[in-house]
């Protein structure tokens, strides 16, 4: 373990390529111009905001041809930036060390790391942690993929501290260590449009604690097939959580209650936060940190916590109609799992960018839980084919419009509704056909919903 000023002086005399000036590098550009270091910031963007970094000492390369003519010693990729890529390949062979924001912090943080991945419920785990460990008193560090990028907060974190951290497997391909405590959600198919192939997703996901030490916690979700089959790749203890199943060595639901052997940690109708898969959320959270919590503080925290914005997030109640904003579902099973939160029949509007992922999983779901479907966007024609190629589907059960433009589809969603239905953005697919991100996404939604 180094101190983040060690790392820093490592640095010094080497040529450094940034690349990516998006929000996760913008914090890792100031900290090395600040210590004077030899940069060269690379985006494919070419806007005021980014040329303004020339100002603080940065050497920039923008625009389309960014990666070209490049040479390095040390190499920050920005985390959706495939390691394989052409370019990257040459620089390292050329003699350059690739890393990351995230990898650097990995070398430098003083306090212990509790790390989330997964295909969904990252973010409500993560955020379920860090809410469980600052009820116990402790201090906490949110970053990763959630919040903002941690190395320059290094300096500032405490031997007994926490950081805790949401992890992308694009962050976690490259990853040459683990935390102390790794989770793992879930694992279904998805960002099989920048992943090679599947395989190699799984992978990148196993980072998370195929570094770890025999003093080490891995936390796997048993009702998973794919994370329950990592068990035995375990360098630490193991801990796991089910559904549907009774566990000894983690926690359990009963269907009315979650828990620790026989002993009750919580029960169902003590949790504000909806939905079956929050219980699962609940549980990964829990058993990440049990050794520094009290089941009072899981219930303290249970009884307040009503999730995080753009996941099931209430965002108006019209007329008798309520609508959520579920736009992080970017996945056919993140928008499953919102679905089956409801216990009613539901108006969904879905589609967006694809990312070459199946949606026959789909199909089935929507027409279960789904009376009235507006499809938008690239995977509008996928989503189609997957519910009228669905078991139980009949022409109108459910009803399906299409709509190029977003506004018209939320528009139309409004209109098909009546007193007591439920309308939900749940796109079951990613915003970059129309959106810098889901984050824009959800807002846009919820203003053309506070505007009708």
């Amino acid at each position: 373990m180094r101190h983040l000023e060690e790392y820093l002086r490592s640095l010094e005399g080497k040529r450094i390529l940034v690349l990516g000036m998006g929000v996760s590098n913008q914090p890792l550009l100031r900290l090395l111009l600040s210590h004077g270091l030899d940069v060269t910031a690379c985006d494919k963007a070419n806007t005021p905001e980014l040329r303004a970094f020339a100002d603080l000492g940065a050497k920039l390369n923008l625009g389309e041809h960014y990666l070209e003519h490049l040479s390095a010693d040390v190499v920050f990729r920005t985390p959706g930036m495939h390691p394989g890529r052409p370019e990257l390949v040459r620089l390292q062979e050329q003699g350059a060390v690739l890393t990351s924001e995230m990898e650097a912090f990995f070398e430098v943080c003083p306090c212990r790391m509790i790390a989330v991945t997964g295909s969904d419920g990252k973010t409500t785990t993560t955020t379920l942690i860090s809410e469980l460990l600052r009820q116990a008193g402790h201090r906490v560090f949110v970053g990763g993929n959630i919040g903002r990028p941690l190395l320059d907060q290094a300096d500032q974190m405490r031997p007994e501290d926490f950081a805790v951290l949401e992890l992308s497997s694009f962050q976690l391909m490259t990853m040459q260590a683990s935390p102390q405590i790794a989770v793992v959600t879930n694992l279904a198919p998805n960002h099989l449009d920048v992943h090679k192939d599947m395989e190699e997703y799984v992978q990148a996901k196993k980072n998370i604690f195929l570094h770890q030490g025999p003093d080490d916690l891995l936390v796997l979700n048993q009702d998973n097939a794919i994370t329950r089959d990592f068990a035995p790749e375990a360098r630490g203890s193991l801990r796991r959580f089910s559904r549907q199943e009774r566990l000894e060595d983690g926690l359990w639901d009963d269907g009315n209650a979650i828990r620790r052997g026989e002993a009750v940690v919580i029960r169902h109708e003590d949790i504000l936060l909806p939905g079956v898969h929050n219980l699962e959320n609940y549980m990964a959270a829990i058993c990440a940190v049990q050794d520094y919590i009290s089941d009072e503080d899981v219930r303290a925290v249970a009884a307040r916590f009503g999730g995080v914005e753009h996941r099931i997030e209430l965002c108006r109640e019209k007329d008798g109609v309520r609508y959520y904003n579920d736009s992080i579902a970017s996945s056919p099973s993140r928008t499953i799992a919102g679905l089956r939160s409801f216990s009613q029949k539901l108006i969904l509007i879905a589609g967006g960018y694809d990312k070459h992922i199946p949606y026959d999983v789909l199909g089935p779901e929507i027409t279960a839980h789904v009376k009235h479907l507006v499809l938008t966007g690239a995977t509008a024609g996928k989503i189609r084919a997957a519910v009228e190629a669905a078991p139980d589907y009949a022409p109108g059960s459910p009803v399906i419009e299409e709509y190029e433009d977003f506004a018209q589809a939320v528009r139309a969603a409004a209109l098909a509704a009546e007193p007591g239905d439920m309308v939900i953005l749940s796109p079951a697919s990613a915003s970059f056909d129309k959106f810098k991100n889901f984050m824009e996404r959800g807002e846009t939604f919820k203003r053309l919903v506070a505007a009708l």
